[in-house]
């Protein structure tokens, strides 16, 4: 029975990755990424904490204090800030929702962690880059050399657009 409900978790977790992120909510390889690594740290910590493999952790094992005293050990052990845990947290959130609508026979422990509140987080003014300091940059490729003409187009592309380096990089001339 505990390996049919490992199997279980394991299948929610790849039918999560494979299925309801990238295609249902259309997540960009970062956020896959991020869920992916906060599932990863779960998982171990789930692990250690059970004194089991990570490969023998069950649904059961996933309650709202394991997911509590995970986003602890994130602060505490880890050094994670408040900002840096309610992330981790809104992964975890996505996680249990998707296992909510596949898995109702545990239905109360996965709105127990779905209703665990956010920590407040001390929020620090963005810091910008005055006019100047932009025209500086934009204006620091030499243009009077093709891959100066090419780096200038392209720091006016990222600026105008307020795009992403990898959201550049990943563009085809089909995009445009």
């Amino acid at each position: 029975m505990s390996q049919a409900r490992s199997q279980t978790l394991f299948a929610l977790l790849e039918s999560f990755f494979t299925t309801y992120l990238p295609r249902q909510r259309g997540a960009s390889p970062h956020t896959i990424r991020a869920y992916r690594d906060t599932i990863k740290l779960l998982l171990l910590f789930a692990a250690q904490r059970q004194n089991r493999e990570v490969a023998a952790l069950r649904l059961d094992d996933l309650d709202a204090n394991m997911i509590v005293a995970f986003l602890d050990h994130l602060e505490t052990t880890r050094s994670n800030s408040a900002a840096t845990r309610n992330c981790r947290r809104a992964a975890l959130r996505s996680f249990f929702k998707h296992l909510l609508r596949h898995d109702l026979d545990h239905a109360l422990r996965y709105t127990q962690v779905l209703a665990l509140p956010a920590k407040r987080a001390r929020f620090r003014p963005a810091h910008y880059l005055e006019a100047p300091d932009i025209r500086a940059i934009i204006d620091a490729p030499d243009r009077q050399t093709r891959q100066g003409w090419r780096d200038h187009t392209l720091l006016l592309f990222l600026y105008n657009c307020g795009a992403r380096v990898s959201e550049v990089t990943g563009l085809l001339w089909t995009d445009l």
